[in-house]
């Protein structure tokens, strides 16, 4: 599988990002894929997943499902 080409993809931090560096990027504005990387390391490697893939995380995160 190949590397998606990430050179225009447009990177946002949450809102709710504080200063402890514990925060992930997320780009949504390249066709076909999400792509997230970790915002300490912006030149590191990022993941790259299905539309259908984030949201599904996202609704299980906003939902509580991963609460301890």
């Amino acid at each position: 599988m190949s590397s998606p080409d990430l050179a225009r993809a447009l990177w946002r931090k949450s809102t709710r990002s504080n200063g402890s560096g514990a925060c992930v990027e997320v780009a949504r504005n390249l066709p076909g894929i999400v792509a997230i990387r970790d915002s300490k390391d912006p030149q590191g490697p990022a993941l790259a997943v299905a539309p259908s893939q984030w949201a599904s995380f996202t609704a299980i995160v906003k939902g509580g499902d991963l609460d301890g």
